[in-house]
């Protein structure tokens, strides 16, 4: 590593790093609120686009704060997570949030996503929209508070004894399956455009990761010299959407798309969203309940759950990840419970402020700690810095909100294949030559895609005569990963099947591997302050979320373990994960777009 977890580069250089790092995840957080704007109801012209984007990176600027510093203290970035637009659709598919049309009746939410906003006048709208946030808002806050107690109570370590892959591998395939539609009605405003995106996409991360551009570098012992950098592979989704962007202004500069609104190809046009970028104002700070009061129904909570435990799920993997990515020794229990109970805060952040999603941590910047041999706490710090002072600005929400649909579409299906593909990953540690983990995987998945289609197709057949039950299980059905994972669960449980067979073994040898190296890790884990009356309190081995959790009664053995030093050396493995919609296998060297230093300037904190 050229910086560890606790080095602190140069400030320009910390700049420079965290910038890397915003543009690696500003794909996935900008995806999210585009997502989800349809189902809200908000009309096509309206500036609450731009102040929903700009409150998503303020968000998820606060949580990656809380992560880093009060969390599982790893580099990682937290954003907007994808696992809990399930459930806002099956919430928002409930009839009495339907999105009206023109005629006074109501439309789907995706198929016919936006209003027409002639119809009404800009306070009917508002409310429009701003009611079905907040039903969204009230069923994150009461579902992440669950979170939050199973990092306080250390409850993952006993749902982890009986979730396997087995369960996880359905559920979290299931977030991206059922957002196909999504993708394809982006697409569906001009096609060839949505095919060039993907096609550049496709071109950068896959075929071009290979290549690499002549970038000037420089280190103090060595000064100025030319190196080689992954810039196609490490800017896949952005570059994609810059050329496509730039393509369709071009298109539009001469007229070649349709200026009649009822045109195909018309969305296509640059200059069709430019209200969003005029109408935003140029400084505004997000704030709590800023589209009212949460609301809180017992349908909607239900429904959420499923996507907190998803999120949940998706970030122990990625907290494993980041570690072995920073050579550090596997994140011992007590990290675990603090991220999770960090994460649970911030979801709990995110729906006061009001995003309609929750937060996980994102893997594509785990990826970036391995190619660039960069894993300094303090830069992801600095991108939470950089991720609330940009979303302050609302012009640069409002700009982005101006991205042509087609265009967005592209990203879409490349970004929700990958993500059903992680999914399917979590089944290589199971024997699939067996049909018992043939038989759960394939029922499980139908089931979670058959039973959602069925109901939205028949709301009217849940009919148990207590309106409240209704809702309940309306939203249960209507929430794919919630039935497949739930069925898999139930069948992995109590179908007869050895440890190895369903994945546990493998799953319970990590597990045991990270408590093997609790007594001699380093401090990277520890709180940035307050340690020595932590290791003074007797009481503190028995917090699940302390340092000094289960090292022993009389606080020696934790001052014992404070003084050891680190003898901790990392394997040089190939690195291996998802980034921008690939797979990355990098070693040793730092890239950095077109910077590149040694670790002769390493600064210690």
């Amino acid at each position: 590593m050229v910086y560890d977890v606790n080095d602190m580069a140069p400030w320009y250089l910390n700049i420079i790093f965290a910038f890397q790092h915003y543009i690696s995840m500003f794909g996935s957080t900008l995806s999210v609120p585009l997502i989800l704007a349809p189902s809200l109801c908000i009309p096509q012209d309206s500036l609450a686009f731009g102040e929903l984007i700009s409150t998503f990176f303020f968000v998820g600027g606060v949580a990656t704060l809380l992560q880093t510093i009060l969390g599982s203290r790893l580099p990682v970035i937290q954003g907007a997570s994808f696992a809990f637009m399930t459930p806002a659709f099956a919430i928002l598919s409930l009839p009495q949030w339907k999105c009206p049309s023109a005629d006074g009746g109501s439309s789907g939410n995706i198929t016919d996503p936006f209003l027409n906003g002639s119809q009404y006048d800009e306070s009917d709208t508002t409310e429009i929209w701003q009611s079905r946030i907040r039903e969204i808002q009230g069923a994150i806050v009461v579902a992440s508070c669950v979170e939050v107690l199973v990092g306080v109570v250390g409850g993952m370590g006993f749902l982890l004894r009986y979730i396997g892959p087995l369960t996880i591998a359905p559920t979290i395939s299931l977030v991206g399956l059922p957002l196909a539609p999504v993708a394809a009605s982006f697409c569906a405003k001009h096609w060839w455009i949505a095919t060039m995106t993907m096609v550049l996409i496709m071109l950068f991360s896959q075929y071009l990761r290979g290549a690499r551009l002549p970038c000037i570098s420089y280190s103090s012992g060595k000064g100025f010299r030319v190196k080689s950098s992954p810039f196609f592979h490490l800017y896949a989704v952005i570059l994609a959407i810059v050329i496509s962007w730039t393509v369709c202004a071009l298109l539009t500069l001469y007229d070649v798309l349709p200026a009649e609104p009822t045109a195909w190809g018309h969305l296509a046009r640059t200059d069709v969203k430019m209200d969003r970028l005029t109408k935003a104002s140029w400084f505004r700070v997000p704030y709590p309940c800023q589209w009212g009061l949460p609301t809180v129904s017992t349908a909607a909570v239900c429904g959420m759950l499923a996507g907190v435990f998803a999120a949940m799920i998706e970030t122990i993997g990625s907290l494993y990840a980041a570690a072995k990515m920073s050579s550090l020794p596997p994140p011992p229990v007590h990290a675990i419970n603090r991220g999770i109970l960090a994460q649970g805060v911030g979801c709990v952040l995110a729906g006061l402020w009001g995003t309609g999603s929750g937060t996980a941590v994102y893997s594509e910047n785990i990826a970036v700690i391995g190619i660039t041999n960069v894993a300094s706490r303090r830069v992801m710090q600095t991108t939470g810095v950089l991720l609330i002072i940009f979303a302050t600005v609302g012009k640069i929400g409002g700009f982005f909100a101006t991205i042509p649909d087609p265009v967005i579409g592209g990203v879409f299906m490349i970004m929700f294949g990958m993500i059903t593909a992680v999914g399917i990953l979590n089944l290589q540690m199971i024997d699939l030559n067996i049909p018992r983990n043939l038989f759960i995987t394939g029922f499980s998945l139908f089931l979670g895609l058959s039973v959602p289609q069925w109901v939205s197709q028949n709301p009217k057949a849940i009919d148990t005569g207590v309106y409240t039950l209704d809702q309940v299980l309306l939203v249960f059905c209507s929430t794919g990963m919630l039935v497949g994972g739930v069925t898999a669960f139930f069948l992995d449980n109590t179908i007869p099947g050895t440890e190895e067979e369903r994945g546990l073994k493998l799953w319970k040898e990590n597990l045991q591997r990270s408590t093997s190296v609790n007594q001699a890790e380093a401090s990277s884990y520890d709180l940035p302050f307050g340690m020595a009356l932590i290791r003074k309190c007797r009481w503190a081995h028995r917090v699940p979320f302390s340092p000094t959790y289960g090292l022993g009664q009389s606080g020696k053995d934790t001052v014992k373990r404070a003084e050891e030093q680190d003898d901790f050396v990392a394997e040089q493995l190939d690195v291996q994960t998802v980034i921008d919609g690939t797979l990355v296998s990098e070693k040793g060297n730092v890239n950095i777009a077109c910077n590149d230093f040694n670790s002769d300037s390493v600064t210690k904190m």
